[in-house]
């Protein structure tokens, strides 16, 4: 038996109103807040700089963004009345993304590396190290230093905290001391944060 080829059938005119949902687009009917018409109450609060402060009725604040050309937008609705600001919704979403990336930048996560010693670390050793945590502290990180003692070597604890306040008074150009050192179980340990540049 023969295949037939594929022909595609008619395609239905698209006038707008059918077209398909693009990704992303699901979230875009929930706005995050009311405006214009979608504002259910009676009278709002009206603040900003366009505006002359005040209580208003919905339709009088209605009317007034209207004269400007420009959205009422309900920006606090749990108030009583409900506060809102006569705005471009366009400009004011774009301005609210914008301060959510400031907060977001300003809230980095502090990392915090640790560099480990022995309380008796050679000086070709002790400068690697030192070369490691200064790159951290350039970069922003936080230096977690601390001397290990095994068994008996607690005996030399004098000798541990002589060697991080070493560290910590080499690398003052690049990091302040947080924390002096301080003897937690068989650790002791300093603690460094970035200078702000």
């Amino acid at each position: 038996m023969e295949k037939k080829p594929f022909v595609p059938g008619p395609r239905r005119p698209n006038n707008g109103n059918n077209a398909p949902a693009r990704r992303g687009d699901r979230n875009a009917s929930k706005d995050l807040y009311a405006i214009n018409e979608r504002i259910r109450a009676r009278e709002v609060r009206l603040v900003g700089d366009n505006v002359e402060q005040g209580i208003y009725p919905i339709q009088r604040a209605l009317a007034i963004a209207e004269e400007q050309g420009l959205d009422l937008i309900e920006i606090s609705p749990n108030a009583a009345p409900p506060v809102c600001k006569i705005l471009d919704y366009q400009k004011f979403l774009y301005q609210q993304k914008k301060h959510l990336k400031e907060q977001k930048a300003k809230s980095v996560k502090v990392v915090v590396k640790e560099i480990r010693f022995g309380p008796q670390t050679d000086d070709h050793d002790y400068n690697f190290k030192l070369k490691h945590a200064i790159g951290f502290l350039q970069d922003g990180a936080k230096v977690k230093a601390y001397v290990f003692f095994k068994g008996r070597s607690i005996l030399f604890k004098e000798q541990g905290e002589v060697l991080l306040l070493r560290f910590a008074n080499d690398l003052e150009d690049y990091g302040k001391v947080e924390q002096m050192p301080v003897l937690e179980g068989k650790r002791m340990i300093i603690m460094l944060s970035p200078k702000k540049k």
